[in-house]
C-alpha cells in the first residue's frame, strides 16, 4: 500500500467546515451516524398526513406505498427567518427546510450567519419536483401574491441567499437523481477559480403528494416490496426518501487561514453526461466509465487509494450491474493485489432514494465515515446479486462495519446518476493536519 500523501493545492482542494441536516429518522448529523451503525431502515407506510396510504400506486401492480419520511416538515419558525406567517403558509416547505439547513451548517461552523452579509459566498442546491404546488391546487387554497415564488425551485436557494444577504451566485440545479452532486461540482467550479469565497452546498427533497410517486410507479422504478437492496439478490427497485443537508465550504488554503475545524476535503469532482444510448431514460456503462476515469486521472489519485465507493446504488436489476461493472472496470480491477477488492455500498439501503438530494446523504455518509474511522454496512446485500461477476470486477459490498486505514491517506468517492444521463462524481479525503 502507498504511504506517501497525495499532495493536492490548498487552493483547489475544498474543506467542509460546516454540515447540518436531517433525514428519515435521523433528525441530526449524530442520529444519522447511529441510524446506520445500528444497520436501522428507516421506511415506513405514508404518514396519514400526506396522503392516503390506501390508495394504489399502481392499479396493474401491488406497489407499497411507503418511504423514508422526515416528521414535522410543517413547522417552520417563520419570524426568525423574518417571513410573515401568511407568507410562511405558501412557501413550499422545500424552501423552509434548506433555510433551517443552512443556517445549522453555519452554526456547525462557528460561522455568524449575519458576518456573511455581503459576502461572495454562493448556494448551490438540487432539488426537484413540485410537489406542494399540486398540494395547493388540490386544496382549492387559491392564488395570492406569495404563490409563485412560495411555488418556485429557484426560490429554494434564492431565500438562503436573501435571508443571509449573500451576494455570490444562487441556483438550484435540477439534473435529476444527480442534482445535489452536480451542485457541488459548480460550487467547487467557482471556489477554485475565485468567483466566490465561500459556499453553500445543499439537496433537500419532500413527498407531499402522491403524482410522482405514481408516476414512478408507471415508469417501473419503485420496488414492490418497499425495500431498497443495492448490490443484493431480489433488488427489484428503489424506495422513495425525504431529507435535507447543506455543507458549509471554503478552499482548504482559507479554512487553515481562519482556524476552522474541517470535516473532511473534496479532493476533486467531475460532471458528464452519457451523450445518448438505449433510452433517454437509461444508464449508460460508457458514461459512467468515463466519468470515473476523469474523476481519479484528473485529480492524480491512484485507484488502490479509494477505500471505499458510496455508490449511486438504487436496488434496480438494470442500474445495480451497469454500476458496479463500470466501477469495477476502472477501480476494481486497477486496484494491486495488496489493495483487495474495491468496497461498496450505498445509504438508499437505510433511508430511501432522495432523488435530486441523494447525494447529499451520501456526501455526508462519506463524511462521517472519514471522522470515525468506519464505513456503515450496506443493508438488504446478505445474499449478493448473482448477475454481477463480484470476484471478475474486484468489487466487494460493504455488509460489516469496515474500518478505514489509520495510518495513511485515504479517499472515498460518491457517485450520483441522473436519468436524463447527466451523471457526477465527488472524491472525498480526511481533513489535512491542523
Amino acid at each position: 500500500m502507498h504511504t506517501d500523501p497525495v499532495v493536492q493545492d490548498p487552493t483547489q482542494a475544498l474543506a467542509v467546515v460546516g454540515m447540518a441536516g436531517r433525514f428519515p429518522d435521523a433528525p441530526d448529523v449524530e442520529s444519522f451516524w447511529r441510524l446506520m451503525t445500528e444497520r436501522r431502515d428507516a421506511i415506513r407506510p405514508v404518514p396519514a398526513a400526506r396522503w392516503d396510504a390506501t390508495a394504489r400506486l399502481d392499479p396493474q401492480r401491488e406497489i407499497q406505498a411507503v418511504g423514508g419520511f422526515l416528521d414535522e416538515v410543517d413547522r417552520f419558525d417563520a419570524t426568525f427567518f423574518g417571513i410573515s406567517p401568511r407568507e410562511a403558509e405558501m412557501l413550499d416547505p422545500q424552501q423552509r427546510l434548506m433555510l433551517e439547513a443552512a443556517w445549522r451548517a453555519l452554526e456547525d461552523a462557528g460561522t455568524p450567519a449575519r458576518a456573511l452579509a455581503g459576502t461572495r459566498t454562493g448556494v448551490f442546491v438540487g432539488a426537484g419536483w413540485h410537489d406542494y404546488e399540486h398540494v395547493g391546487r388540490k386544496s382549492g387554497s387559491g392564488v395570492t401574491q406569495h404563490t409563485a415564488p412560495g411555488y418556485a425551485l429557484d426560490m429554494i436557494a434564492a431565500r438562503v441567499s436573501y435571508f443571509l444577504g449573500l451576494t455570490g451566485p444562487s441556483l438550484v440545479v435540477e439534473t435529476g437523481c444527480s442534482s445535489a452532486l452536480v451542485a457541488a461540482h459548480l460550487a467547487a467550479q467557482a471556489l477554485r477559480a475565485g468567483e466566490v469565497d465561500a459556499a453553500i452546498i445543499g439537496g433537500v427533497a419532500l413527498m407531499l403528494d402522491p403524482t410522482a410517486s405514481i408516476g414512478l410507479t408507471y415508469f417501473g422504478g419503485l420496488s414492490p416490496d418497499g425495500r431498497c437492496k443495492a448490490f443484493g439478490a431480489g433488488a427489484n427497485g428503489f424506495v422513495r426518501g425525504e431529507g435535507v443537508g447543506a455543507l458549509y465550504v471554503k478552499t482548504v488554503a482559507r479554512a487553515l487561514a481562519d482556524g476552522d475545524r474541517i470535516h473532511g476535503v473534496i479532493a476533486g469532482t467531475a460532471v458528464n453526461n452519457d451523450g445518448g444510448g438505449q433510452s433517454v431514460v437509461a444508464p449508460s456503462p460508457l458514461g459512467q466509465e468515463r466519468l470515473l476515469r476523469d474523476s481519479y486521472r484528473r485529480w492524480g489519485i491512484p485507484a488502490d487509494r479509494v477505500a471505499y465507493l458510496e455508490a449511486h446504488g438504487t436496488g434496480t436489476a438494470v442500474g445495480d450491474p451497469i454500476e458496479a461493472g463500470a466501477v469495477g472496470r476502472v477501480l476494481g480491477q486497477a486496484r494491486g493485489a495488496d489493495a483487495g477488492p474495491l468496497p461498496i455500498g450505498s445509504v438508499k439501503t437505510n433511508i430511501g432514494h432522495l432523488e435530486a438530494a441523494a447525494g447529499i446523504p451520501g456526501l455526508f455518509k462519506a463524511l462521517l465515515s472519514l471522522r470515525h474511522g468506519l464505513v456503515p454496512p450496506s443493508l438488504h446485500s446478505e445474499e449478493l446479486n448473482p448477475g454481477i461477476p463480484f470476484d471478475e470486477l474486484n468489487l466487494t459490498v460493504v455488509r460489516e462495519p469496515l474500518p478505514l486505514p489509520a495510518d495513511e491517506q485515504v479517499f472515498l468517492g460518491v457517485s450520483s446518476f441522473g436519468w436524463g444521463g447527466t451523471n457526477a462524481h465527488v472524491v472525498l479525503t480526511g481533513a489535512p493536519p491542523a
